[in-house]
């Protein structure tokens, strides 16, 4: 070991004094699991003694395999990512952390199952968040963003939509009755893109929503408001749309094989739908 330290005289520099002695300085501390390293072919580090400083003594000396066994064990001594999904109790902490102006940012967050129904998550930013099989009833969501975020499976019933951007969004299988999609401000819902497979929205108010070439395929929709709603290129096949009013509503392009328009409030004319 000696020999391979000294070997190459440039590492040492003015280490080396006018009578040759080389000056040594190392912790003890951190040398001595590498002593009995050498001395028996064994890594025991006693409790108290930082792994990471016993791998740079290690890699001081240059003990390649003393190297390699003190990097899987610094690995394997790290505490797993918690990937585990956030409670209702510590997301309620977090919005009574967060001042009424400020945007409280969830982009990515893992809320999996969780109990958010009837909070104020307005303005709240949900981009690609897990939010499925949640509960977010009577909600209100107003002008959230859950751009490509998963709400598979979640009960969103009665929650406040109005606004609400859902470009992209995953809200396969999810229950979404009675929503309130409609600002008085005219400000729009964007669904445009979001697969929205198996949903049902059934009464809900949806006054020029944009579901530009969304997916619902098999939704149910019956009695909704989609007055002037944007529903070109969307894949409304095996759809329930009665009792829906579709005045002035676009569905230029949309593939209606299969949908049921029984009992319209308003008739539908065929220059609103091509296809």
């Amino acid at each position: 070991m000696l020999a391979h330290m000294f070997k190459d005289k440039g590492v040492w520099g003015n280490k080396q004094d006018h009578r040759g002695a080389f000056l040594i300085d190392r912790s003890p501390e951190y040398f001595e699991p590498i002593l009995n390293y050498l001395r028996h072919g064994q890594l025991i580090v006693n409790d108290g003694i930082n792994l990471l400083g016993v791998l740079e003594e290690a890699r001081f000396f240059g003990i390649d395999s003393l190297i390699e066994h003190l990097e899987v064990a610094i690995k394997n001594s790290q505490p797993p990512e918690d990937h585990s999904p956030i409670s209702r109790k510590e997301f309620v902490r977090f919005l009574l952390a967060t001042p009424t102006k400020s945007e409280l940012r969830c982009q990515g967050l893992n809320f999996s199952g969780a109990d958010l129904s009837r909070l104020d998550l307005r303005y709240i930013n949900f981009k690609m968040a897990n939010l499925s099989r949640c509960n977010l009833a009577h909600a209100n969501l107003c002008c959230a963003n859950l751009e490509r975020a998963d709400l598979s499976g979640s009960v969103l019933d009665c929650a406040n939509l109005q606004g609400v951007k859902m470009l992209c969004s995953n809200a396969e299988g999810a229950s979404l009755r009675l929503c309130n999609f409609e600002d008085p401000s005219g400000l729009k819902a964007n669904l445009e893109g979001a697969n929205l497979k198996g949903v049902d929205m059934e009464g809900s108010q949806m006054t020029g929503i944009n579901l530009r070439v969304a997916t619902l395929k098999n939704a149910k929709l019956k009695n909704c408001n989609l007055r002037g709603a944007t529903l070109a290129g969307t894949d409304l096949e095996n759809c329930d749309l009665s009792g829906c009013d579709l005045q002035e509503a676009n569905l230029r392009g949309s593939n209606v094989k299969g949908a049921i328009f029984e009992e319209m409030l308003t008739p539908l004319h065929m220059s609103q739908s091509v296809r």
